[in-house]
């Protein structure tokens, strides 16, 4: 990408081209503006002279960063001569910097006080007078190359000057002109253009006026479709597992987000440690190749985990990870986890994706929980076939449970088994992750089947969710404010077992609710059926409910990484609908966007149980 030099012509006519060639972009530092007039004062240890600023904030601030001037405050050897040479050059390098922030008429008076008993030093006194700002009237943004005559790049071409940032009315500004440059290149160079360029620009300055006429041809080259992957780094692994993950489509029009989505599924997926995908654009643009550099994860990776929640206290979990099990390729991964709650041993196994990105899963686990006032020992397993991709993932499965569920007062344990065959789905369309401001997720299990034993009989499960995020802000208005206006998210969940009042299911495939994400106040699985001796068990039926207000903390006036909260959660659990009776929690908290994820420390007020309860919970999943 070719940057830009800037080039000022002075012509008898009453206006001031400026002329670019692209060579060259000055980068400079852009301020707000304010209309204060403070001084600044440059005074080393050690000096020939000071300089002491008085200008609006935003031109005094550039100024004293980028004045040439204060380059030779520390030369004590200055006589008075060359001091005066130095400030006249002064004026014409402030007016040039005092021109990139759009001013370019200034008034600029520079003086120079003598040393005094009080000041030991000579002070040169720089005072400028900005007059009015100059606006951009007009913007004329055409096209060359294959985007002009391009019919299916007709939106591509509207895009780019709607979304032209520096518009008609607009204070120019130097940073801002670089800026919109910018954003109009990308955006032709990250869709079916890889060799675009900005071949020409002219911003049209006349100072008498205050106004600014822009023009930008952007030339876009050839049209790109992409074409083969050229692969390296492979050892253990064959090219079309990469062709499989990458699942980019030979002959598609070329697309930076989806090289940028296909090396991400590279990464995800667990089989490398780094992915590199770029376009060779010297190559044939029917059928550009796609190299894709690799570097392999190792083979087996064991992971110690040690953590804390209040939902279920300390914990120790123990992963092993095999990506290529011998005999069948597929790759294994067990999990061992101890904490207040639950102890867990359970395995998958997940073979390579297929054409269409769908894999075959087969897994098992044995785990203890306590589940409401019970304790539940249990046994799982599944098989069947998944697919995930970015905002859809999709699971088909048969799956056998059997649980033993063992009450304090109870002697003899119950048992349960079922067998049954279930669709899951979740649909992600957030703005960004793991962090989300606006957006929503949705998923919902369908299963059915029958349970096991002397008494075989038919049942429905049903398990729904969402979430969703919405900004209070106003469109209108720019994000810093949008942002400090905060959002609402929101969350609900029901569940449903259709099936006879006389039967039996496991626990695990029951209902409980409570907990850090489900309703806080409540400790985890607290909320169920309450039996008559004052047990909690799981239920039938399940509802829950939550709304919250999260809203920026502002530290020293700036946005910060932390947010308040106040909310408020309901939930029910029961085995007939009409005795459904939410249980309802409030509370404040916190958020920190963490660099492992969104960290949610809330403190809630259970309302039936009448007590305070701490959530500390990490991480985004839906």
């Amino acid at each position: 990408m070719n940057a830009w030099h800037l080039m000022v012509v002075l012509a008898a006519a009453p206006s001031l081209i400026w002329a670019q060639s692209p060579a060259l972009t000055p980068q400079l530092a852009t301020q707000t503006p304010d209309s204060g007039q403070q001084p600044a004062v440059l005074a080393p240890t050690s000096s020939a002279f000071v300089i002491n600023v008085q200008a609006p904030d935003d031109i005094k601030q550039l100024l004293t960063r980028h004045l040439e001037l204060q380059r030779y405050r520390e030369l004590t050897d200055l006589n008075e001569d060359e001091l005066e040479r130095l400030m006249a050059q002064a004026t014409e390098d402030a007016r040039k910097l005092i021109g990139t922030l759009g001013y370019f008429s200034p008034a600029i008076v520079i003086e120079r006080q003598s040393a005094t008993a009080g000041t030991p030093w000579p002070v040169v006194n720089i005072t400028v007078t900005p007059g009015e700002a100059t606006r951009v009237q007009q913007v004329q943004i055409t096209f060359t190359g294959a985007i002009a005559t391009d019919a299916a790049a007709a939106s591509q071409r509207e895009d780019i000057q709607t979304n032209w940032s520096l518009r008609a009315g607009s204070r120019f500004t130097q940073t801002a002109w670089d800026a919109a440059k910018l954003q109009a290149l990308r955006q032709l160079t990250t869709q079916r253009y890889p060799s675009g360029r900005i071949s020409n620009t002219l911003a049209d300055i006349d100072p008498d006026a205050h106004q600014a006429q822009l023009q930008v041809t952007l030339d876009s080259g050839a049209a790109y479709r992409m074409g083969d992957l050229v692969i390296e780094g492979l050892n253990r692994y064959d090219e079309d597992l990469v062709r499989r993950l990458a699942r980019i489509t030979p002959g598609a029009d070329y697309s930076q987000t989806e090289l940028v989505d296909a090396q991400q599924r590279l990464s995800d997926s667990g089989y490398f440690d780094s992915a590199y995908l770029t376009l060779d654009t010297t190559t044939n643009p029917d059928a550009a190749q796609i190299m894709v550099k690799l570097r392999e994860a190792n083979l087996q990776k064991l992971v110690l985990g040690i953590g804390i929640s209040t939902d279920t206290g300390p914990r120790l979990s123990v992963e092993h990870t095999h990506h290529k099990v011998p005999g069948i390729g597929w790759r294994a991964v067990s999990k061992l986890q101890l904490d207040r709650e639950t102890r867990a041993i359970g395995s998958e196994l997940t073979s390579p994706p297929d054409a269409d990105n769908w894999r075959w899963v087969t897994s098992g686990l044995l785990q203890n929980q306590l589940l409401g006032t019970r304790d539940v020992t249990s046994q799982q397993l599944r098989g069947g076939r998944k697919q995930s991709n970015q905002r859809i993932d999709r699971n088909l499965y048969l799956q056998y449970d059997r649980a033993e569920s063992v009450d304090t007062d109870i002697t003899e344990p119950v048992i349960a088994q079922s067998i049954s065959a279930n669709y899951a789905f979740a649909v992600r369309y957030y703005d960004t992750l793991p962090f989300p401001s606006s957006g929503w997720g949705w998923g919902a299990e369908v299963g059915g089947g029958s349970t096991l034993g002397a008494d075989h009989q038919v049942y429905t499960r049903l398990l729904t969710r969402w979430q969703g995020f919405w900004g209070l802000g106003d469109n209108s208005t720019d994000s810093a404010t949008q942002a400090s206006a905060g959002r609402l998210a929101m969350r609900a969940s029901a569940g449903a077992i259709l099936a006879k009042d006389s039967l039996t299911l496991p626990s695990t495939q029951l209902f409980l609710a409570g907990g850090d994400n489900s309703v806080r106040g409540y400790g985890l699985h607290d909320i169920g059926v309450t039996l008559a001796d004052g047990s909690v068990t799981a239920g039938r039926y399940l509802t829950t409910a939550s709304i919250e207000w999260q809203r920026p903390i502002r530290i020293n006036g700036n946005l910060s990484d932390w947010e308040s909260t106040v909310f408020v959660d309901a939930g029910a659990v029961a085995n007939q609908t009409s005795e459904l009776s939410p249980k309802v929690g409030v509370g404040i908290g916190a958020r920190w966007k963490s660099p492992v994820g969104p960290l949610q420390i809330d403190l809630a007020y259970g309302v039936d149980v009448r007590r305070l309860r701490l959530h500390l919970n990490l991480g985004f999943t839906f």
